[in-house]
């Protein structure tokens, strides 16, 4: 097997998946440097059946391993929204600044303690014998009271770190990928994928 293709187009996500997975031995390649430009509907319930859906249908295109991933963002005091929704929330093609200040409007007036909140990351994995394998990881903190940071993408300027004082997009690449759901449900499929490197 020559490389691993991860089926996303998102340069930020695919900088954290290479860093974490570097030492694998296998190139890991974005479904565009594959050549592959397909859009999969992503009308599971479920963030493990988003990611399955994804690598199942590039997988089928391609032949070899595929990751994918859904990831997104769980506001308890919005009853878990945006969720599986987190890319669509507001329609998919406006900017996170909007879509942070909404959701830092939504919560005016909720105190601290109220502010919970999650990252929650699933990996897929699409073998060719038809075999899927998941894990997933979590990231706990807070809704912050502002936008700040500017390492991170999507809702992390809004996601505050209460034992660091800090946003997720404020803390370094390397210390992010430590503490962060993609980075634990990635470390998770890493053992996964290293096991099936040995039996091929």
């Amino acid at each position: 097997m020559d490389r691993i293709i991860f089926a996303t187009g998102n340069e930020g996500k695919m900088r954290e998946i290479r860093m974490i997975l570097e030492d694998l031995g296998v190139p890991i390649i974005s479904m565009k440097e594959a050549g592959i430009f397909t859009t999969v509907e992503e009308n599971g319930s479920s963030f493990e059946e988003n990611a399955a859906l994804k690598a199942r249908a590039v997988m089928e295109q391609t032949g070899g391993i595929v990751l994918a991933d859904d990831s997104g963002l769980e506001i308890d005091w919005l009853d878990g929204a945006p969720g599986i929704y987190s890319a669509r929330f507001m329609g998919e093609e406006t900017s996170y600044d909007i879509k942070n200040a909404a959701l830092i409007e939504k919560l005016a007036g909720v105190p601290d303690e109220k502010r919970t909140a999650r990252f929650v990351c699933a990996i897929a994995c699409a073998l060719p014998d038809g075999r899927i394998l998941t894990s997933r990881g979590v990231m706990e903190g807070r809704i912050g009271y502002e936008i700040r940071g500017k390492n991170g993408f999507g809702y992390d300027p809004i996601f505050y770190l209460p034992e660091y004082g800090c946003t997720s997009a404020e803390i370094s690449p390397e210390q992010k990928n430590e503490l962060s759901h993609r980075g634990k449900a990635l470390r998770s499929m890493k053992e996964k994928l290293e096991y099936i490197l040995k039996e091929n």
